[in-house]
């Protein structure tokens, strides 16, 4: 049950990675405002939902990141990893190299992160059922080997959606014993709750090197 009130008990950072073009963004669109883009593009940055939710009657604040999926962004995204309290890992099952990389993705949050985060697999685009390159089987075995969750979703026609965020929090709630995040979640570039466009951050960076300590 959502929360209209904006006060809470508890926060729980949560991230959403995968490669590009998996529908990252349509399911955290979906997710927290009931909405889908047939046209949405490529996330260049960091898009941040937020969703308040009562979980064993505690109020309870998500905070949503979906980052960007493309390679060049890689090294600023995963600095936004910090502090998260799960994750979903996905790919697109109509696209094999999208199956193919969540290892790597896998790999980088186990990093960036503390290992024992609750994940999960998410399959997305499961009304493309004609064009479906990977079996939902070989889903199933993937989350088993990695030990997470797996469902298979919908963004377009809304299957699944809420399940995942459900299953989720619950399993973070299970994890945290209900205790507070204190972790810092690294929300400095993010002005009420906008995106963070990654090009922009790069210049900035770039712009702070040429400067240097003298301004030349």
């Amino acid at each position: 049950m959502e929360e209209e009130e904006s006060s809470y008990e508890l926060l729980y950072k949560v991230i959403i990675i995968g490669d590009t073009a998996v529908g990252k963004s349509n399911i955290l669109s979906r997710y927290v405002k009931d909405e889908f883009s047939s046209n949405s593009k490529s996330t260049v940055g960091v898009e941040l939902g937020i969703k308040f939710l009562k979980i064993k009657n505690t109020k309870t604040k998500i905070q949503i990141w979906d980052t960007a999926g493309q390679e060049r962004y890689r090294a600023i995204t995963s600095s936004y990893f910090k502090g998260s309290n799960g994750c979903f890992i996905v790919y697109d099952i109509t696209n094999e190299a999208s199956f193919n990389n969540i290892e790597n993705w896998y790999e980088q949050i186990q990093k960036e992160t503390s290992k024992d985060i609750p994940i999960l697999l998410v399959g997305n685009k499961c009304d493309l059922e004609d064009e479906r390159k990977v079996p939902i089987e070989k889903g199933k075995e993937k989350a088993q080997n990695l030990n997470c969750a797996f469902f298979e979703t919908s963004a377009l026609k809304k299957i699944n959606i809420d399940k995942i965020f459900e299953e989720l929090v619950n399993n973070i709630y299970e994890k945290t014993g209900g205790n507070k995040n204190d972790d810092d979640i690294n929300v400095e570039l993010v002005k009420d709750d906008k995106a963070v466009n990654l090009n922009e951050v790069k210049n900035g960076e770039n712009e702070k090197k040429k400067g240097g300590c003298c301004g030349k």
